[in-house]
């Protein structure tokens, strides 16, 4: 009955269905293509897309391209896509998520919806996680859109511009996720169109979709430019950090990665550094130089967070265990690093410019994506980017062994027995893979197994270098592989003719908290039909069994007298440990709904300016902008020194110092004019002024030259503000969280004054072009400057990055005091607002 009602209800197998009938039409089309000739099939393209012009929709085209593309792969490739890939091309062509096992083709199977969407001329981009698979797969998959007669271009981080605007002209364009997010910002950060290289964006395929928008959500990308600070603060706090004890002067919280100083070690601070009160507003700088070194010391761990390379120091990206080179943790988290481990600090790096790949790839008219394990999250992609996960049949039936999992007391004789399994395997000549989820673990490993005697190779991000290398002899007989974090993703493991019978056995030495990524280690094993066995070992100790309570468990197994070598298979341990994983993976998902939220605020802004800032870049003239700053700048001025009721009460006189100092010339606005006009009367004759100044500063030089001074002001003032705006909202950002405290919800209140923030950049932006314009000196040889010189980078992707503190000003102003920046206003109406 069970069985009946869920056949009836799955989504899914009605999906399959529907696509099934495409298929049909696909097969029954085979006929009428395969006589054409190599002449011919080229020439569909053509007639495709004159077909486009005269009205008819890619989705009217689909079943006849699919039908060409899949005869050019014959003949171009010698491969043949299958009824079950032309499914996960219909599903990736309507913008969903393609779930295909390892080894089932994902590759060519994008072939057929890109080049279908790319027969718009609007252009598609196939998106991989690292530029070694987007270049295979660029020259791979790119004889058979070449043969069809499509441009193909390949998108690379050491290109230069010019080559990078050619890969993004072409009709397909193969790039990482990480290059197309920072050309998008670069690209709002040049100073002229020209310099610009990527087009509106219109269909992205991202092959291992769940590891890009899921697993890198949380991370964003920043383009970032110099703050120059003191070095020694990292080294003092380094220092006084050596001399803590846990429990006595910090407390770590394990499940939250939390550290923080205890009463005593707040004491012994304040004694070490000779001050009165840590807390102080003038200490703010030294407390967050002594929680970030707490973080270095008690959260991060060499060979597993990071690893030292070259006297630097170098992210392990947690997901693929791979290097992350150039990335760096932010706000001072990498500086306390380098003083633990005693290597050179670097400067610290303030943000131009960021965007996360969440909101990055929103911003398609259409996104799809392939993985082999994305099933667990199809509620965060259906929810965040309107993305259902289709799961496609294999083409022949799975027949890999999976096996219960084995649970030991201590870690000590689970590996023991995984290193005896893996020996015994050997010798019968059946290839192994071995899944770790930290360095250390497979160095532990290595070691066992050369005491042993067995060959085997390392695939870390210690030596990823050889990565494609070790995964193709991965298959072969008698091969030991021992990865981490199963690096190699994209590559298959291709068994030997000789093994072809035993199949890969692979072996896990502990659960990942994500339940996907164990699916992706089991994927390894058994593709297209073969045989398999896969096999986890799991102990009392183990991280994830620790955080979510294995004491009474262990506690039970010492009762019973069951020593080290005595596994347990247990159904209910085995439940226990995937309701962890469930929990874990929520917690993420709440994190990553959470950052949307908030990121969302800083997306709408981000837009806005970027939308004006390419207005200013593409127009020929800004004369009728600037002067609609003008006007606003000037009512703001007004409505500032007239607010009080009584007209007494007005501040004309401040007023008037105002415009004379920022916008005109003195005796350009009289007091005694002034005060015979009610308020709304004001602006007119002052803005008739502006204007008339503004003519006459024309007549000074060239129109040419005119119209380009207004483009280097505006550039100049945007970006600048815009810079200290983010900064800004970081800020406000790391202390809203206090405000739960207060009954009040942190989110909305960010909202509201984030919006307050911005609303009074824009007051800034408008202000000071006005000043700018009408107070600064022409040079003769005007050029547009870039603000700060940026640079990419990547910070943390543990998603648990440092708290920002708020920046104090020392200077203390009073709320109804005169602004100290000249501008006549009182402060709690000028600087004081953003505050």
């Amino acid at each position: 009955m069970i069985g009946i009602l869920k056949k009836v209800f799955d989504v899914n197998q009605r999906q399959i269905k529907r696509m099934q009938k495409t298929v049909e039409q696909i097969d029954a089309l085979e006929s009428s293509i395969k006589p054409l000739t190599d002449e011919q099939l080229k020439g569909k393209t053509l007639e495709f897309k004159e077909r486009l012009t005269k009205g008819e929709t890619v989705d009217d085209l689909l079943p006849e391209a699919f039908a060409v593309v899949r005869e050019a792969a014959t003949r171009v490739l010698g491969m043949r896509p299958y009824g079950v890939q032309l499914m996960g091309g219909i599903a990736l062509h309507e913008g969903n998520i393609s779930e295909m096992k390892t080894g089932e083709g994902k590759t060519l199977t994008s072939t057929l919806p890109v080049y279908l969407n790319a027969l718009t001329g609007k252009g598609v981009h196939v998106v991989t996680v690292n530029e070694y698979l987007a270049q295979r797969d660029a020259s791979e998959m790119g004889q058979l859109h070449e043969f069809l007669g499509l441009t193909v271009g390949i998108n690379l981080n050491s290109m230069s511009r010019e080559e990078k605007q050619e890969a993004y002209a072409a009709d397909i364009t193969y790039s990482t996720n990480n290059e197309l997010g920072f050309d998008y910002l670069r690209d709002n950060m040049v100073l002229y169109k020209e310099q610009c290289v990527q087009r509106p964006l219109h269909f992205a395929i991202i092959d291992e979709v769940d590891s890009i928008l899921v697993d890198e959500a949380r991370t964003p990308l920043i383009i970032s430019g110099q703050a120059q600070k003191s070095t020694e603060l990292y080294m003092f706090a380094n220092a006084f950090v050596r001399t803590l004890e846990n429990e006595k002067d910090y407390s770590f919280d394990v499940k939250t990665k939390n550290v923080m100083l205890t009463e005593d070690g707040i004491t012994k601070a304040e004694k070490a550094f000779h001050i009165e009160n840590l807390f102080d507003l003038k200490h703010v700088a030294l407390l967050h130089h002594i929680n970030q070194g707490l973080r270095a010391h008690v959260v991060m761990h060499r060979d597993t967070d990071y690893v030292v390379q070259e006297g630097e120091i170098v992210i392990v990206d947690q997901f693929t265990g791979r290097l992350m080179k150039g990335r760096r943790y932010s706000e001072g988290l990498h500086q306390a690093i380098e003083a633990k481990e005693g290597v050179e600090i670097q400067n610290e790096s303030m943000t131009l410019a960021t965007i996360t790949f969440q909101n990055y790839f929103r911003m398609y008219e259409k996104l799809s994506g392939m993985t082999g394990t994305a099933k667990t999250e199809e509620e965060e992609f259906r929810n965040i980017y309107n993305m259902n996960v289709i799961v496609i049949p294999t083409n022949k039936p799975i027949i890999r062994d999976d096996r219960a999992d084995l649970i030991f007391k201590s870690m000590e004789g689970k590996f023991n027995a995984v290193v005896e399994d893996i020996v015994n395997r050997h010798k019968k000549g059946q290839p192994v893979l071995v899944g770790t989820v930290a360095i250390e673990t497979s160095e532990l490993i290595s070691k066992m197994l050369t005491r042993k005697g067995v060959r085997h190779n390392i695939l870390n991000a210690k030596n990823h270098a050889r990565e494609a290398d070790i995964i193709a002899e991965a298959g072969m007989k008698g091969a030991v592989t021992i990865a981490t974090n199963m690096a190699g993703r994209g590559t298959d493991i291709k068994l030997g003719d000789d093994v072809k019978n035993v199949g890969l056995a692979v072996i896990g030495t502990e659960r990942h908290e994500s339940r996907r990524i164990d699916n992706q280690l089991r994927g390894r094993a058994g593709r297209q039909g073969d045989p398999g066995v896969t096999q986890f070992y799991l102990s009392m100790e183990d991280e994830l069994m620790r955080r979510f309570g294995s004491d009474n468990m262990k506690a039970m197994m010492d009762r019973l007298g069951m020593d080290d070598s005595q596994p347990i298979e247990s159904k209910m341990v085995s439940r226990a440990v995937e309701s962890a994983q469930k929990r874990v993976e929520g917690n993420n998902y709440d994190a990553r709904k959470q950052l949307l939220q908030y990121d969302d605020v800083l997306r709408q802004q981000r837009e806005v300016i970027y939308k004006q800032r390419q207005e200013v870049m593409e127009s020929d003239n800004l004369r009728g902008i600037i002067e609609g700053m003008m006007k606003s700048t000037v009512e703001r001025a007004v409505a500032l020194h007239t607010q009080e009721e009584i007209e007494e009460d007005w501040n004309i006189k401040g007023l008037v110092d105002y415009l004379n100092t920022n916008l005109l010339q003195d005796g350009d606005v009289k007091e005694e004019e002034l005060r015979r006009l009610a308020p709304e009367e004001m602006s007119e004759p002052i803005i008739a002024k502006l204007i008339e100044r503004y003519n006459e500063k024309e007549k000074l030089m060239p129109e040419e030259q005119m119209r380009e001074f207004e483009k280097v002001v505006v550039f100049r003032v945007v970006d600048t503000k815009w810079t200290e705006h983010i900064d800004a909202m970081d800020h406000l950002r790391e202390g809203i969280h206090l405000r739960a405290y207060g009954q009040i919800d942190p989110l909305r209140e960010y909202q509201m004054e984030g919006f307050a923030m911005f609303e009074s950049m824009v007051a800034s932006i408008e202000e000071e072009i006005s000043r700018y314009i009408m107070k600064a000196e022409i040079e003769q040889n005007l050029e547009r400057q870039e603000v700060v010189q940026g640079e990419a980078v990547h910070p943390s992707s543990d998603g648990e990055e440092a708290k920002k503190k708020p920046v104090v000003k020392g200077d203390q102003v009073g709320r109804n005091d005169l602004c100290k920046c000249g501008s006549g206003k009182k402060y709690k109406n000028c600087c004081g607002i953003v505050q």
